[in-house]
C-alpha cells in the first residue's frame, strides 16, 4: 500500500491524502498505488501542500499504518509532550510508535 503525506501550506501541519481532500488523520489516507507521484505534483503545483511524498503503509483494520518509523511519529505528533499529540481514531495508535 502507498500513500501520500505531506505539510498544509498556510499551518504548516502534517497532512494525509484522503483521495479528494487533504486530512491531518493518518486514518483517513486512501491508496494512491502508482498514481502517488502524479497527484503530489498536482498538489504542489496547486500550493495547497508543501513536500508531499509517498510513503509505504500497511492497511490495518482501523486505517493505514505507515511502515516507516518516521512518518509514524509524523502521524501522531510530538514525542515529548503527549498532551500536544493529535488524538487518532484508533486508541492504540501511539503502540506503533515504539
Amino acid at each position: 500500500m502507498k500513500i501520500l503525506t505531506g505539510n498544509d501550506l498556510a499551518s504548516g501541519d502534517v497532512v494525509w491524502w484522503s483521495g479528494s481532500a487533504w486530512s491531518r488523520h493518518v486514518e483517513d489516507a486512501v491508496d494512491v498505488a502508482e498514481s502517488g507521484e502524479s497527484i503530489a505534483r498536482a498538489e504542489d503545483g496547486a500550493r495547497r501542500v508543501t513536500g508531499p511524498y509517498v510513503i509505504d503503509a500497511t492497511a490495518t483494520p482501523d486505517g493505514p499504518r505507515p511502515a516507516h518509523i518516521k512518518d509514524r511519529i509524523r502521524a501522531l505528533g510530538p514525542t515529548v509532550r503527549p498532551d500536544l499529540t493529535l488524538k487518532p481514531a484508533d486508541p492504540t495508535a501511539g503502540d506503533w510508535v515504539i
